[in-house]
């Protein structure tokens, strides 16, 4: 797990939440996050998921 233990999105000490680590591509580090709430409202505040999709073939 990463070495922080702040939020990446509020700062708060993610060991006394439910923590999410995110690693992205081949990254070795994680980025911390308190749960799934801030991950999600950094996501959207960042508009990551705009214009993206997921293909699925069935």
């Amino acid at each position: 797990m990463s070495e922080s233990t702040d939020c990446a999105y509020c700062g708060c000490d993610v060991t006394v939440h439910d923590p999410v680590y995110v690693r992205e591509g081949d990254a070795s580090a994680e980025t911390p996050y308190c749960n799934y709430g801030c991950l999600a409202a950094h996501i959207e505040e960042e508009g990551l998921a705009v214009g993206t999709t997921c293909s699925v073939d069935l």
